[in-house]
């Protein structure tokens, strides 16, 4: 195994930190200085190091882009006002990382490469950290297959990468939502629990028919009967009716169980909220609205947070929310966001200081 502090790092000739428009950075625009590489070879990982950010070579047999062998995870790096820089539960996404890795006949990734390399690698390009409200540095950790062949079959090299970019806001407004009812997301037996890239392919031709009819995203449902909510888009989806949290559990494997899920989850219940993990039916939410029980709608990502929904549209009935009074999701994701810039000290020991 491999100890932070025995990578190799070869420093970038040139930073490209001069080219940041930290006033206007979006999300994914902008990459930081270096990565983090490592090889997967004769059941062995080698080849750790920190290099500088640029392009990789590959032959057109490389078998994850025949084959799809590939998974990755996404979380944040913030200062706090003394300056020091925490990631949020980096420990989560790398335990989720390695269940993905299991579901796709990939190996597991070392803890101490995951981890460590990810904490030396924010410490070497700290200065791509902003420093305004709600933006961060982002952090994309991903494993792909590089055996080159055709043959369909599990890889046996792998390259996993960490790379970082500073990152603004990722949602900007509430999401208008209509339930998709055509296409599925993922079933029972599936890749729904696993963070790969198929998941993610699979969702874009919905997302695009959605915009088409001036919607933002699509809220999936079950693929046997499409009468139970699953996510969101790429998101976790969370119900506020009456005076319970209600969210879809995760028993039947079609539903990443989100890092910020998890939190709200535990937050919630500290605060004294009911909560409930169970299925949840479209018909139930059209109940609950009529009776005016269905209080705030809202996904919940490591991209956006918290992201309210202000309609959602169920075949011709559509479900309008006023967004500015749903306080209880509102008060949460800033209580969130203050405990990732140490605002909150770390009651729940969720921040990893780098």
């Amino acid at each position: 195994m491999v100890e932070a502090m025995s990578i190799p790092v070869t420093k970038t000739g040139k930073s490209k930190l001069e080219q940041v428009d930290f006033n206007h950075l979006g999300f994914g625009k902008y990459f930081s200085d270096h990565m983090l590489e490592a090889d997967y070879v004769d059941g062995q990982w080698t080849n750790v190091n920190i290099r500088p950010y640029e392009s990789l070579g590959f032959l057109p047999a490389l078998s994850v882009l025949h084959y799809s062998q590939t998974i990755f995870e996404g979380q944040k790096a913030h200062k706090d006002e003394n300056g020091n820089i925490h990631i949020f539960r980096p420990h989560e996404n790398w335990k989720r990382m390695n269940r993905s890795a299991e579901r796709l006949a990939m190996p597991a990734v070392p803890e101490e490469i995951f981890i460590d390399g990810m904490k030396q690698l924010v410490e070497l390009d700290k200065a791509f950290i902003p420093s305004g409200y709600d933006e961060s540095l982002y952090i994309r950790p991903f494993l792909f297959a590089t055996e080159e062949t055709l043959g369909v079959k599990e890889s046996s090299s792998y390259k996993f990468l960490i790379i970082t970019g500073p990152a603004g806001s990722y949602f900007s407004a509430p999401a208008r939502i209509y339930v998709e009812e055509k296409y599925t997301r993922a079933a029972p037996g599936g890749t729904g629990f696993a963070k790969t890239g198929g998941n993610y392919a699979a969702s874009l031709l919905s997302s695009a028919e959605a915009k088409k009819q001036g919607y933002d995203q699509v809220l999936w449902m079950d693929a046997l009967e499409h009468k139970y909510v699953q996510e969101v888009g790429a998101m976790n989806i969370m119900f506020i009716i009456g005076d319970t949290l209600v969210t879809p559990d995760l028993t039947d494997g079609t539903i990443l169980s989100g890092i910020t899920r998890l939190s709200l989850l535990e937050r919630f219940r500290d605060q004294g909220f009911k909560v409930e993990e169970r299925k949840v039916s479209i018909d139930e939410l059209i109940e609950a609205y009529k009776a005016g029980h269905l209080k705030e709608v809202f996904g919940c990502g490591t991209a956006a947070t918290i992201s309210h929904v202000k309609e959602l549209k169920y075949k011709d009935f559509v479900m309008e929310f006023d967004v500015d009074s749903m306080t209880i999701s509102a008060e949460m994701k800033k209580y969130l966001l203050d405990y990732k810039e140490h605002k909150h000290g770390d009651p729940y020991g969720w921040l990893e200081s780098v």
